[in-house]
């Protein structure tokens, strides 16, 4: 059995045999993938939460993420290129076991928390667009596992395309909406400085973190790269890590564009009008009409919603085998692996519903934000310690610079996580049940504890080598 990573589509684009622009054109497609992760529903509810909340402020956490992300997403690709193992199976060559498998649990729930905003993302869409009752529309969404499956048996090169399909209709929604809207520029300047930010503003900053910087990407991005066949000489490989780069940077900024069109729209529609506290995706449906005396601007509201939630749920699913693959080593039936990685998002979307109704399951489009957030660090640390070692890495590892960078990134990432988890927690302690209170004392036991063995691990390592 082939330990390949996405062996269905490993090393099915020849690079080796295309010369000048049409084998550098070959080589763009693996982060258009990662990228519409980047635009999901969960990134809608924190964008329009944070610019109908707090208006243009937090357009330069926005800017901010897009810079990491390039960072983080150009060391997976670099992985996946110079070793030919995505993430997981890397991290199975660093740590022991225990913490492997505790790092496959944390990858798991990160893809459910990503798949569940998806779900609940083209469900709200096709409620919006057609009336269909929000549990029918998760149920409707099941449906895509049948479409992944045949999108993967097309070839790498088919999937790529159907997702650029679906970006240039996200894209061309919120262009529409914009020039409808129109903004300020001064206020988005304004916006691009970095200011000193509340306790509100500093949760929906991790939100838009964890949207944007994304787990599962991480794992994603390091095993599509292997969808081209190249040389493993040295040139080739240098090539490789060049071109996939050129890649990152222009799909991450066209993401980048559609995470600020979502923000800016509604802040010169939202916040500037004294709706403030809108706050769901429905809300933002309803007010577009009135406020931009357009009935078509709801319209393309949702239909790009659907088209997010769609793309998205592929590159996660693909996600979900990926880890599935890499730290358990287990191969199942695709359709079936696909079936698993849904039902586990879906169940949970369905309860909410059921239970708390459709305002309550969008307040879960956040906070699942949230979790990806609080789950990224056990992504980046092994990721960088990877991509840092030349031991794994040869002359291919990144050099102090970029080590220094990629660590400011990890240090401020863990640091947000760690003191909005700490203020979350001390919030009203007073006021919770005595289980409650244990139980959060122990996640901040646990969520130290963990940091503390990832980063422990490759040191001991690197000098027992």
């Amino acid at each position: 059995m082939s330990n390949k990573s996405l062996h269905e589509i490993h090393e099915s684009i020849d690079t080796e045999k295309l010369h000048g622009w049409r084998k550098i054109i070959s080589f763009f497609g693996p982060a258009l993938l990662v990228s519409i992760g980047y635009m999901d529903p969960g990134n809608w509810a924190t964008d329009l939460e944070a610019g109908a909340r707090f208006g243009y402020k937090l357009l330069f956490i926005l800017l901010l993420s897009n810079l990491m992300a390039l960072v983080l997403q150009s060391h997976s690709a670099r992985l996946g290129i110079v070793r030919g193992k995505d993430l997981a199976q890397i991290n199975k060559e660093i740590y022991p076991k225990k913490v492997n498998f505790i790092l496959y649990l944390l990858a798991e729930i990160a893809i459910i928390a990503t798949d569940l905003a998806e779900v609940l993302g083209m469900a709200l869409g096709l409620k919006l667009l057609f009336g269909i009752d929000l549990v029918w529309g998760v149920l409707i969404t099941f449906i895509d596992t049948l479409l992944i499956l045949y999108l993967q048996k097309l070839g790498i090169r088919k999937m790529e395309s159907f997702i650029l399909g679906l970006i240039f209709i996200i894209a061309g929604a919120f262009v529409f909406q914009l020039i409808l809207s129109q903004p300020s520029i001064a206020n988005i300047v304004g916006g691009l400085v970095p200011k000193k930010l509340s306790t509100g503003e500093l949760y929906i900053s991790i939100g838009i973190i964890g949207a944007t910087v994304m787990p599962h990407n991480l794992y994603l991005h390091s095993s599509l790269v292997q969808s081209r066949k190249i040389g493993r000489d040295d040139s080739s490989i240098k090539k490789s890590i060049k071109y996939n780069f050129w890649d990152s940077a222009l799909s991450l900024n066209f993401a980048f564009f559609v995470n600020a069109a979502i923000l800016i729209l509604a802040a010169s529609t939202f916040h500037n009008s004294g709706h403030e506290e809108l706050s769901t995706i429905t809300d933002a449906y309803k007010m577009l009409a009135p406020v931009l005396n357009n009935n078509l601007a709801p319209t393309a509201f949702a239909i790009a919603l659907i088209a997010a939630g769609q793309s998205s749920t592929v590159t996660g699913t693909l996600a979900g085998q990926i880890v599935m693959e890499g730290y358990l080593n287990i191969k199942i039936n695709p359709f079936v692996r696909q079936l698993i990685t849904r039902l586990l998002a879906i169940l949970p979307a369905l309860i909410m519903i059921i239970a708390y109704g459709d305002n309550e399951s969008e307040e879960l489009l956040v906070f699942s934000q949230v979790i990806l957030s609080l789950q990224l660090s056990f992504a980046i640390i092994p990721l960088i310690f990877g991509v840092s070692s030349k031991k794994l890495m040869g002359k291919f590892y990144i050099k102090r610079n970029l080590q220094i960078i990629s660590w400011i990134i990890a240090i401020l990432i863990c640091g947000l996580n760690l003191y909005w988890l700490i203020s979350y927690s001390f919030e009203d302690f007073a006021q919770q049940s005595i289980g409650a209170q244990i139980f959060r004392i122990i996640a901040i036991i646990g969520f130290i504890s963990l940091l503390f063995f990832t980063i422990y691990y490759p040191l001991k390592k690197e000098k027992t080598a």
